[in-house]
């Protein structure tokens, strides 16, 4: 019986994770800056990880982490990636409350093909209200934008069905170029959307790009349960991790599903040293270039309050559960409780991670960390977030892998080329398909 492998993706923010990352001596940086963003990938892919993941907004602001102040849209993005890679999965993430079921059905379905079957979608409802501002839309409310999500994503995953896999004939001595009969109009009238159909763009050689997502909370979860082949999360504890994990997977059956259909992965910051002594400075280095009026707009965006009139050496105040970010504020209040933190140390630890798991040691530290999570049923695998780009990737590459690898945890080379088959998740059928 081939033993269960664990999953590795790139986190890829243009500037890195930890919001003075790019401050560093001998970084590259930049998320409109494509030679760095193909070099970085392309390390990832040497390394075998199962993909690159890019996560999007809908705003801006001269305070938002260096890596999100501008970037480029993401599907043109992976697009230009795509043409420089050969294997690696590329993943973003498109807004289901300011989005329009037929186009992102048909620019993931576009990338899928240009790919060769690599393409991602993280699937996410947009936090913030002031995004409503761009759009002339009312922002719903928590609940509401996972009902959209929900219709949403079905929608989609009906217009990727709009043509059976062989419609086309393309017998040029019959002059049959396609068989209408293998094409289907959706017709689709909902509580929220109207979509004729078909899809103008044939089935994606995956039948579906991979659907992620990244929502914890109930309705969240719901959703993942229900439809997603990958879950990201936030998850600072093992013990956390396996509950959010065993709650999850427990939850796919009353959809008929099996749990080894979902991988879930909590996003990892990595920082390695020669010994932890050293990853330590490194990380103390990074604190010491933190501007903590940087590191508050990040706070108080993921709190859904602003904490910046309160003692920065005091605790964090009581306040309450944000409503547009719910899962992550959770998070970052019960840490904040738990540990005893201070703003200061909370500021930190957000300006780093953003509430995801820490990993700062060598490299022998690291991957013992990663294979007790996947060990204890705690994660299928890691979204690892680096520090800074370069180094702090190639030394996850070229030392913390090598080791995953010997201990049989990572595979050694792809298998397949198709995101799917690098998560060994099936291709969906047609439903028409006989």
């Amino acid at each position: 019986m081939t033993r269960k492998q664990l999953h590795l993706g790139l986190f890829l923010q243009g500037a890195g994770h930890h919001v003075a990352g790019w401050q560093m001596p001998g970084a590259t940086y930049g998320s409109e800056n494509l030679p760095h963003l193909q070099n970085v990938t392309r390390i990832a892919e040497e390394a075998k990880f199962d993909m690159v993941f890019l996560a999007d907004g809908l705003t801006t602001s001269p305070t938002a982490h260096p890596s999100m102040v501008a970037r480029l849209e993401p599907l043109t993005l992976l697009s230009a990636l795509a043409m420089g890679t050969r294997h690696i999965g590329l993943a973003a993430t498109a807004s289901t409350t300011y989005g329009e079921p037929f186009h992102t059905a048909r620019v993931f379905a576009s990338l899928d093909h240009l790919s060769g079957g690599r393409a991602g979608w993280n699937v996410v409802t947009t936090s913030y209200a002031r995004s409503a501002a761009n759009f002339g839309k009312a922002h719903p409310d928590h609940d509401a934008r996972y009902e959209i999500a929900d219709e949403y994503v079905s929608v989609v995953r009906a217009l990727w069905d709009s043509w059976e896999d062989d419609a086309y004939v393309q017998d040029a001595e019959e002059g049959r170029y396609i068989d209408p009969a293998k094409m289907h109009v959706l017709d689709h009238k909902g509580r929220y959307f109207e979509v004729k159909g078909p899809l103008n763009v044939t089935r994606p050689p995956q039948g579906h790009p991979v659907i992620i997502q990244a929502g914890s909370s109930d309705p969240g979860q719901e959703l993942a349960a229900r439809s997603a082949d990958v879950v990201f999360t936030a998850q600072a504890t093992l013990e956390g991790a396996k509950a959010f994990y065993d709650g999850l997977k427990a939850r796919m059956a009353k959809y008929g599903r099996n749990p080894d259909e979902l991988a879930i992965m909590p996003g990892a910051f990595v920082l390695i040293g020669d010994t932890r002594a050293e990853a330590e400075a490194l990380l103390e280095q990074l604190q010491s270039r933190t501007d903590p009026a940087e590191a508050y707009p990040l706070l108080n965006e993921r709190l859904g309050t602003d904490v910046s009139g309160y003692d920065i050496d005091g605790p964090l105040p009581d306040i309450p559960v944000s409503e547009e970010i719910r899962s992550r504020s959770e998070l970052l209040i019960r840490l904040a409780r738990s540990r005893n933190l201070t703003i200061r140390q909370l500021l930190n630890m957000v300006g780093a991670a953003r509430g995801h798991l820490m990993l700062v040691g060598t490299a022998e530290e690291v991957a013992d960390e990663i294979g007790a999570w996947f060990e204890a049923g705690a994660a299928d695998g890691f979204n690892i977030m680096p520090a800074w780009f370069p180094k702090p990737l190639e030394d996850f590459a070229t030392k913390v892998v090598p080791i995953l690898q010997s201990r049989g945890l990572f595979r050694e080379d792809y298998q397949g080329r198709t995101l799917r088959e690098h998560l060994g998740l099936k291709r969906p059928r047609h439903p028409r398909a006989t």
